[in-house]
């Protein structure tokens, strides 16, 4: 049989034959048992669940069966038995065993359960083989592909921006730097500035913390776009919803404007989850087990809630008149906090809440503004628990009234003269968000730590693995 061929632990426990035999690849997760008979639970990754082998040891070498620990990896061929033990309905009697690779006791990290998460961080390396962290990656691959599935299927066209980029998309200036000058003997302008046009590209760049602009640059001839990739942002936090590199959601859609926009977030949110508690509930139900006890409860609350729309100026109406103390003072001009927002999902209106048109002073440059003058066309959708899950906005298609908010906001021109051109040929009333996958990960897994739903957390002093 070819190894890919080879049915992994999921597709016995789902429908193996009794009494046929089959060959198990995997990583010993415990042993117990005495000198006449040992019970062995394997895991392939292919679930959450482990197969048990029962091992007749005197019929096996002594020195392999001993190398048979928490950790090693082994390959057992036997026959798919009815089990008479409690944990598990089948189980695997085993003829022959080979230990590919053996982990020694006294140093393998993971011998013990009850792992704390912060312990966890520190064997980054190792921890995926975790009941914890193979459940978040296999939800993590679904989560992906549920999201190109849905794009795809409405009739969008996957996109791909760069990475390396000239512009800040957001204003912040909280980006890393991309050059290849000597850090330590930069050369130098007349003014003593860094000569960046002596730089690889010619000119400042950095790493990307969004692909929006570029994605709308594809949208004004594709239609419906959507990009899918990896974002940066060089803010010193050490916050559990923090990190310096984590992957973005962002459709751009030609036409649509801000009642489209929320429909098309609300329906793909809705999609998402519902996908995962289709294809990952073994793993939903263990999470909900080890760290969340209202998680099942929480991902139906989003499908069965229409999300209820309201505008920042009575978002912040209901937060003055709530009652509520707050950290964080409530008032009109102010962006909201993850506290207000929290309120307003879970006690005020009891579902989901999408807000729109908000201080066009707290917004990004590229929204539309409405004609009061104040406010513009952005929207953001709030989860239960988590806050925020989408940003985006309509976006000014008007060139003038783009230009001189960029004029306003002192954005160097020369870095957004092609963005600036589309607003001049061929412009088009355009929508979009970005939806962090990560915070996604974070909402539907119940974690408490951004850091515990990405394989290898870039955070700031921490680019270990």
């Amino acid at each position: 049989m070819k190894e890919a061929d080879r049915p992994k632990i999921k597709d016995i426990l789902d429908a193996g034959e009794i009494g046929k035999d089959y060959q198990l690849k995997g990583w010993v997760r415990t042993k117990r048992g005495n000198n006449k008979i040992a019970f062995v639970a394997i895991n392939d990754g292919s679930t959450i669940h482990n197969m048990q082998v029962v091992l007749d040891v005197p019929n096996f070498d002594e020195e392999m069966v001993n190398q048979i620990t928490t950790g090693a990896s082994v390959a057992v061929t036997g026959t798919l038995v009815e089990s008479m033990g409690k944990g598990q309905t089948i189980e695997i009697q085993a003829k022959e065993v080979e230990v590919y690779g053996p982990a020694d006791p006294e140093t393998y990290p993971l011998q013990k359960k009850g792992h704390s998460m912060e312990f966890l961080r520190e064997i980054a390396h190792l921890r995926p083989r975790t009941n914890t962290f193979s459940a978040i990656l296999r939800i993590r691959h679904h989560l992906s592909y549920a999201i190109h599935k849905y794009y795809n299927d409405n009739g969008f066209f996957y996109m791909h921006t760069p990475i390396i980029t000239g512009s800040d998309a957001e204003g912040a200036g909280e980006m890393f730097r991309v050059s290849t000058l000597d850090p330590v003997s930069p050369p130098l302008t007349k003014a003593k500035e860094v000569d960046f046009q002596k730089d690889f590209f010619g000119k400042e760049t950095n790493l990307t913390v969004s692909g929006q602009l570029e994605g709308e640059l594809g949208a004004l001839a594709l239609s419906k776009i959507y990009t899918f990739g990896p974002t940066f942002r060089a803010e010193n936090s050490n916050t559990p919803r923090h990190l310096a590199e984590f992957w973005m959601i962002e459709p751009e859609m030609a036409f649509y404007e801000i009642e489209d926009n929320m429909d098309l977030a609300e329906d793909s949110l809705k999609h998402h989850v519902g996908y995962i508690l289709d294809n990952c509930l073994s793993d939903l139900e263990f999470l909900q087990k080890m760290y969340d006890k209202e998680l099942l409860d929480r991902l139906n609350f989003v499908l069965e809630h229409d999300f209820k729309r309201i505008v920042y100026t009575e978002a912040v109406e209901i937060l003055e008149k709530s009652g509520q103390k707050f950290e964080f003072p409530v008032g009109w001009g102010k962006d909201l906090q993850s506290e207000h927002e929290r309120y307003l999902v879970e006690k005020h209106f009891k579902k989901p809440v999408i807000i729109t048109d908000y201080p066009r002073d707290i917004k990004a440059f590229y929204m539309k503004q409405n004609d009061d003058g104040n406010t513009v066309r952005a929207l953001d959708v709030l989860f239960p628990r988590i806050g925020e899950i989408i940003g985006g906005s309509q976006r000014e298609e008007n060139y003038d009234k783009l230009s001189q908010r960029i004029e306003e906001l002192k954005i160097p021109t020369k870095d957004l003269w092609w963005y600036l051109e589309t607003r001049k040929f061929g412009t088009a009333p355009h929508s979009g968000f970005g939806l962090g996958f990560e915070r996604l990960v974070l909402f539907i897994t119940g974690m408490s730590n951004i850091r515990d739903v990405i394989p290898f957390p870039r955070t700031p002093k921490n680019a270990e693995f």
